[in-house]
């Protein structure tokens, strides 16, 4: 299969690179020259527009836009929508709101699938999670991609309609939100308790056996190894956690639909919360961050 991807980022490379890795090949176009001469390099053909791209797809073409959600897809979807028909299929996998995902298949003029995608960069090697929504045909045509960027067959999976995969990747992470506070909560009681332990040494010994074992206990242990001084568990790592654009829908759809999710609000007040003063766990989040996404770790000025 021959894959056009747009945006060439951590994460739009990381699907270059494993669909290269599984014997496809890969039309590639950043707005960055360099990011495109590295793709070049590792064996996909490079392109100097979105309309080149398009053009070196010839027909059925089967594109990926790995760009920031909001005014970057839109703005390339503009810029494909003239080289596009009904056969065509688009894969955003991006982390955009759902209605809009609706909204943009509706107004392409190709077949849009919107792709949750989870795992961020810290799964290059392993593989994502894929959510996908649309059509069922235009999936069925992508698997053998969707097999190649994701961990495998059992990786992904077709959701629904327009709208699903991003629906999903929305309360996925909801449920994220509340995990990293329910860890960071514990660890707190823990370091404020009333013994002297190594946190490390406990995130370790629940990783192997214990009921609450999981990758982001394992990125727990990880930043306790990495950022650990003689006097604070988490060293510099400052009490500020970014993002919540996602947890934020999740609670409007919860209170839209009105299914009480305490959890995920109160893990989400947490984050907000944390622009205004320190918590231990609120700095775990965010380390956690950095652990699965590769997000920037704010650091405590001294």
């Amino acid at each position: 299969m021959e894959l056009g991807v747009i945006g060439l980022g951590r994460m739009g490379r990381i699907v270059v690179d494993r669909t290269l890795a599984a014997g496809h090949d890969v039309v590639a176009f950043d707005l960055d020259d360099n990011a495109v001469a590295s793709a070049a390099d590792a064996g996909a053909t490079p392109a100097d527009s979105v309309a080149d791209l398009a053009d070196r797809l010839g027909a059925d073409k089967r594109i990926w836009l790995m760009v920031p959600a909001g005014k970057a897809v839109d703005a390339t979807l503009d810029d494909l929508d003239p080289h596009l028909d009904e056969d065509d299929v688009v894969v955003d996998g991006g982390n955009s709101h759902f209605e809009r995902s609706v909204e943009r298949a509706e107004a392409c003029s190709g077949t849009y699938l919107d792709c949750g995608t989870s795992g961020g960069p810290a799964s290059a090697e392993e593989g994502f999670s894929l959510m996908v929504g649309g059509p069922e045909w235009a999936y069925e045509e992508l698997v053998p991609v969707f097999d190649a960027v994701a961990t495998g067959p059992d990786g992904h999976g077709r959701m629904g309609p327009s709208g699903a995969g991003h629906y999903v990747k929305m309360v996925h992470n909801g449920v994220e939100y509340a995990l990293m506070q329910a860890y960071g909560e514990g660890f707190e009681l823990l370091a404020d308790g009333r013994y002297e332990l190594d946190l490390e040494t406990v995130a370790r010994t629940w990783n192997n056996g214990a009921v609450i074992r999981s990758w982001l206990l394992e990125l727990c242990e990880e930043a306790f190894m990495k950022e650990a001084t003689a006097d604070d568990a988490l060293g510099d790592v400052d009490d500020y956690v970014a993002g919540g654009s996602t947890g934020t829908w999740t609670v409007k759809e919860a209170l839209e639909q009105e299914v009480p999710v305490p959890l995920i609000y109160q893990a989400l007040a947490e984050r907000f919360d944390s622009r205004n003063e320190g918590r231990f766990s609120r700095r775990l989040a965010n380390r956690l961050r950095y652990g699965f996404g590769r997000h920037e770790v704010a650091r405590r000025e001294d």
